[in-house]
């Protein structure tokens, strides 16, 4: 593991960099229409899910820094991250699914996209601990899994609210 996080210590910087920057756009983006958000059980929800799964790659990234950190260490912390996650995924998952609205056509998308990052992470948590050269790789998806999905939530909490 530690010749892998020495030739890409740059590169997760710059990932973690750029993850860091985008968990504190949602917020902003968020705190714009903030008395609409807090109207919304299901948004407030969804977006603490996709911070939460912002924090989830920034940690992971951040993992990935420490020199000479292992392979069962990196993915015993990889599930217990994505474990933690998947607790605000859930609860999210847990309102959508029991709001009466009508308008909440597209339910299960709304919820499984917030999976998606929580699942590679947890995947690739696995997958390191056993010794297995594809968590890596499926590390790197959940990284870019959580930033779409939190662009996702973002652009609801910017213009979805607002219809």
């Amino acid at each position: 593991m530690s010749a892998c996080a020495s030739r890409g210590a740059s590169s997760t910087s710059r990932w973690r960099g750029a993850t860091a920057a985008l968990a504190g756009l949602v917020i902003v983006a968020a705190s714009v229409n903030i008395a609409e958000i807090v109207k919304s059980r299901t948004l407030t929800a969804r977006l603490l899910a996709g911070i939460a799964a912002l924090l989830l790659a920034l940690a992971m990234s951040a993992l990935g820094l420490i020199p000479d950190i292992d392979g069962p260490w990196f993915g015993a912390a990889a599930v217990v991250a994505s474990l933690l996650a998947a607790v605000f995924q859930v609860h999210a998952t847990r309102i959508i699914a029991t709001d009466p609205s009508p308008e909440d056509r597209a339910r299960p998308l709304k919820y499984l996209v917030g999976f998606l990052p929580i699942f590679a992470y947890l995947a690739a948590g696995v997958l390191v601990w056993i010794g297995h050269p594809a968590g890596l790789y499926l590390a790197a998806a959940g990284c870019l899994l959580a930033i779409v999905s939190a662009v996702v939530v973002s652009w609801v909490a910017l213009v979805e609210v607002l219809r």
